[in-house]
């Protein structure tokens, strides 16, 4: 099994504070059947800055140490940018960091909103030659108020992350709900972690899977598992035909 998304590498942004926190959920990585996990610190969220370089060079040391410490995982680069202005100008300057140097870019609203100019900045980037994954879109509250625009920007080549715990409840039954909506209109691609450490925000992953097998079938559950191999491969992801996410009746009235 292979994560996507994950904060994993010590020291740098809300993830693993220390050496031995990313060996700890490195650990708990395994025993979840994950073998490869990408690392994907946050960039411009405000808080933290971690450009391509930086990135890579926490990426070698940490595979160093987990063969040092006898652990049989594969750190992969990547970067969770929060979207901005200057993405184009950071991709054309190396400061972005792809996943695992592929075309596919992650991008991450704000938790409350989506800027006015996501649109335009989705499709500059889909024309430079990148593919963007809005990661954990059932956690943004415009998103889950008004799932239509998350429609538009897929309908328009976008592609989604949805997190683990989402999809087992850990955030919450709103939020779970939501993750199964977007399952079910076809609004996601990717199943990924977004672990921070091994308490609060662990992994989930054999648990979502599970779900995934037993409510949305097999041929979901693959689906899902594939795309994270073809995505590190720098291969055309699995997409099936989305659909407008229906909202219920209230008193007779929508």
């Amino acid at each position: 099994m292979i994560d996507i998304h994950s904060h994993i590498l010590p020291g740098i942004d809300d993830g693993a504070k220390t050496e031995f926190d990313s060996l700890d959920m490195a650990k708990a990585a395994v025993k979840e059947g994950i073998t490869t996990i990408v690392a994907t610190p946050h960039h411009r969220n405000g808080v933290f800055d971690n450009d391509r370089e930086s990135i890579i060079r926490w990426v070698d040391t940490l595979n160093e140490l987990l063969i040092n410490e006898d652990i049989p995982l594969t750190i992969l680069p990547g970067q969770e940018t929060r979207i901005n202005g200057d993405m184009l100008d950071e991709l054309e300057n190396n400061i972005i960091l792809p996943i695992n140097d592929t075309k596919y870019i992650f991008v991450e609203f704000p938790s409350a909103h989506v800027p006015r100019y996501a649109s335009q900045m989705l499709f500059d980037i889909q024309v430079a030659g990148y593919i963007p994954i809005i990661v954990h879109p059932e956690r943004n509250q415009e998103l889950l108020e008004h799932p239509s625009r998350l429609y538009e920007f897929v309908k328009k080549g976008a592609l989604t992350q949805v997190t683990a715990a989402s999809v087992v409840g850990k955030f919450g039954k709103d939020i779970q709900k939501f993750s199964r909506q977007l399952i079910e209109a076809n609004l996601t691609h990717f199943i990924a972690s977004d672990a921070h450490n091994t308490k609060s925000r662990g992994f989930a992953m054999k648990e979502a899977f599970q779900v995934i097998n037993n409510d949305f079938g097999s041929d979901y559950a693959y689906m899902f598992l594939e795309n994270s191999e073809l995505l590190i491969d720098n291969q055309n992801v699995h997409r099936l035909e989305p659909t407008q996410i229906k909202k219920k009746k209230f008193l007779g009235l929508f």
